[in-house]
């Protein structure tokens, strides 16, 4: 790889990174209802990307199900574990959707779980589990296990995206907000009372949040993230972002001051070991990149 596109993949796992600490204090420092930021979010992916969204992919209703999975279900789920969970915890525990990816390929696309893979999948959920884990049992952070249904919830439509042909990647997002908008505007509507006063309170800071989360990370960075994985190999492009969650924890340390302490960093350690093993089995990429891409949209 050249030094400028290290460069450039470097820089796009830090906007990706520097998304979860802004989604972050969107919904739980700035108290803006996170179904209705995502649902925002989304309505600006759409107009950008509009005239992507035809002609259709086929079969159009896997590309529905799978606009949904990755769009209101993921994201959805994600902002809302933000609201309590912290970017540090998250961006370790997001990490179970990796062995979810690789378990779900074997039973959807009939993929084989060699024991270098076997032990990926043991390690990246024993680190998870540690992160939820407290000294008085299993917290019960509602947060954190949001955050397990997201990595599920992108796991799946990774895994269903494969089994669609010759999707562009500007198609995919606008299919992503498309699907997406409208189920997360009815259910921000009908759970979420007064949200849009909310929103208006904070006034620009939520506008600018909002034009970055959808223009900067899901049209610019992606567009150059998937222009690396066409000049590289993917079992490159896949263990490099790693860094994603590295950067999270750090910027969420700095930033929103989050709490990380031995048996986090221990869960992190295992969590992103388990994730690198896995993503260095050549027969896993393609999933595993959709997801890793799904996570940081």
């Amino acid at each position: 790889m050249s030094l400028r596109d290290f460069g450039l993949l470097v820089l796009i796992c830090l906007i990706w990174a520097s998304n979860n600490i802004v989604s972050k204090i969107v919904v739980a420092h700035w108290g803006v209802p996170p179904l209705f930021y995502a649902a925002v979010r989304f309505a600006l992916v759409a107009a950008v990307t509009l005239p992507w969204l035809l002609p259709a992919p086929r079969p159009t209703w896997r590309m529905l199900a799978v606009g949904v999975l990755m769009g209101a279900g993921g994201f959805a789920l994600l902002f809302m574990g933000f609201q309590t969970a912290s970017p540090s915890a998250a961006a370790v525990v997001v990490q179970a959707g990796v062995p979810f990816t690789t378990l779900l390929s074997v039973l959807m696309l009939g993929e084989k779980i060699h024991w270098r893979r076997g032990v990926g999948i043991a390690l990246t959920l024993a680190g998870a589990l540690i992160v939820i884990w407290n000294p008085h049992g299993f917290s019960l952070s509602l947060g954190l296990w949001l955050v397990v249904a997201s990595a599920l919830a992108g796991s799946l439509g990774a895994v269903m995206m494969k089994q669609i042909q010759r999707v562009k990647p500007l198609q995919l997002q606008a299919w992503v907000g498309f699907t997406s908008v409208w189920l997360l505007a009815a259910a921000s509507l009908a759970l979420e009372p007064g949200a849009t006063g909310k929103a208006l309170a904070v006034g620009w800071p939520f506008v600018g949040a909002v034009a970055y989360s959808a223009l900067v990370v899901s049209v610019i960075a992606h567009t150059g993230y998937y222009g690396l994985i066409q000049r590289y190999e993917a079992n490159l492009i896949a263990p490099l972002t790693l860094m994603t969650p590295l950067m999270t924890i750090g910027l969420g340390v700095a930033i929103t001051h989050d709490h990380f302490d031995l048996r986090m960093g221990l869960g992190a350690a295992l969590a992103l070991a388990g994730v690198l093993i896995v993503a260095l089995r050549r027969n896993q990429v393609t999933p595993l990149l959709m997801f890793l891409k799904d996570r940081s949209q």
